[in-house]
């Protein structure tokens, strides 16, 4: 067997939470098995190791989590101290056929890098996710939005670039070509796997029941949902009838007003439930239920709502354009040139009174064909696999 790729899990590792980069980082870490070894930088050893039982715990679990930032325990921050001062080095990492890191990773670890890079046989690869921080900074959380230049300047030191988007490629590309950087790294979109339920969630919902539409994402500025919020409010004020279903982890900052929003309405009686964040199985059975998703975010670097909800043979109203436009075109969507309340409120609003129409979405839903996160790694893996090293004195 091949030496494995080390796989940068520093904040994965320490925190629960599942939103769209941890999910796709337990995922990825899952589907390479032995390929990859997975490791930390403690901060409080000051060393590169591999993880602990506690960590990989973290990685493993499949319930609702209501924090989002990485937590360290007591008893880890203390062991890891006393380590350093008496100088007990963990064991070395082992041979290695290069460095993934699949996380936006912080200024610490930043710092750190270059002694992980140090003892790098094989191609260092990053993934590079979106950067809505640079296009929406109005609707991203202040501290993102300030450490994202840096972050971007940073991406420079690796061998490749993989991008989990043709979007999200382009926007890296074009970044970088703006500041005129002289020898930019390779960037290869490679769009991201997807869980596939596992019973089929086409399941038919009883035809006396109240219909459900599904929107599953994080409550934060960017994804939209005071104009989905407001799109039900005036089909229910028309006499529409049905429950909307939200689910995700709201951020603080940016989703504050549309928790207000949520609340306000739930009041006044419309037929609106919040759940937050939901256990995996939870998920799987609130696609099973609705009838349909939506996905109102007005930027994405992929998007894998929109991929589930297809994959549990779910239509999805979503936007056309961008990352999202991506996932959308191959069919089971109804892709909005924008999502405005006005837009959505006219696409929810004739799925809910064209049951013909919705029944074709489902159909072409069920017929698309999904990248796993098998064949996912596969492919980043096989590329990574032909990727040539920058650095000569490496090889």
């Amino acid at each position: 067997m091949s030496a494995p790729l080390l796989l940068d899990l520093s904040h994965t590792s320490h925190t629960r939470a599942r939103t769209g980069i941890q999910r796709v980082t337990r995922s990825l870490r899952s589907a390479l098995g032995l390929r990859a070894c997975a490791i930390t930088h403690d901060p409080h050893r000051g060393v590169w190791r591999k993880l602990e039982a506690w960590e990989d715990a973290n990685l493993a679990a499949t319930g609702a989590a209501t924090a989002r930032g990485a937590h360290w325990p007591l008893a880890a921050r203390l062991r890891g101290r006393a380590r350093r001062f008496l100088g007990r080095e963990p064991a070395g990492l082992p041979a290695n056929s290069g460095v993934l890191v699949p996380e936006v990773f912080s200024p610490g670890v930043a710092h750190a890098l270059p002694d992980l890079f140090a003892a790098t046989r094989g191609p260092r690869v990053a993934l590079f996710h979106d950067a809505i921080a640079l296009q929406l900074p109005e609707l991203t959380p202040t501290k993102t939005v300030a450490r994202f230049p840096a972050y971007l300047i940073e991406l420079l030191t690796f061998d490749g670039i993989a991008a989990v988007s043709e979007d999200s490629a382009a926007a890296l590309t074009d970044y970088w070509r703006w500041l005129g950087t002289p020898r930019p790294p390779p960037v290869q979109a490679i769009p991201l796997g997807v869980d596939l339920p596992p019973v089929a969630s086409s399941s038919r919902v009883p035809p006396e029941a109240e219909p459900t539409v599904l929107s599953v994402g994080s409550i934060e500025g960017r994804k939209n949902h005071l104009a989905l919020l407001d799109a039900c409010e005036r089909l229910w004020a028309g006499g529409a009838t049905f429950t909307l279903h939200l689910i995700g982890l709201a951020h603080p900052q940016t989703g504050a007003a549309a928790q207000r929003r949520i609340r306000e309405l739930q009041a006044s009686g419309r037929a609106l439930r919040y759940d937050g964040p939901v256990s995996d199985a939870a998920l799987d059975a609130a696609y099973a239920r609705c009838q349909f998703t939506v996905y109102p975010s007005l930027r994405e670097g992929f998007g894998l709502p929109v991929i589930e909800s297809l994959a549990h043979g779910k239509p999805c109203i979503c936007s056309g354009r961008g990352a999202l436009g991506e996932s959308a075109r191959g069919g089971g969507c109804v892709r909005l040139d924008d999502v405005s309340a006005d837009a959505i409120a006219a696409a929810i609003g004739r799925l809910l009174h064209s049951p013909p129409e919705t029944a074709a979405l489902a159909t072409e839903a069920r017929a698309r064909r999904f990248r796993t996160w098998s064949d996912y790694a596969d492919a980043l893996v096989g590329w990574m696999g032909v990727l040539a090293i920058r650095d000569p004195a490496r090889r």
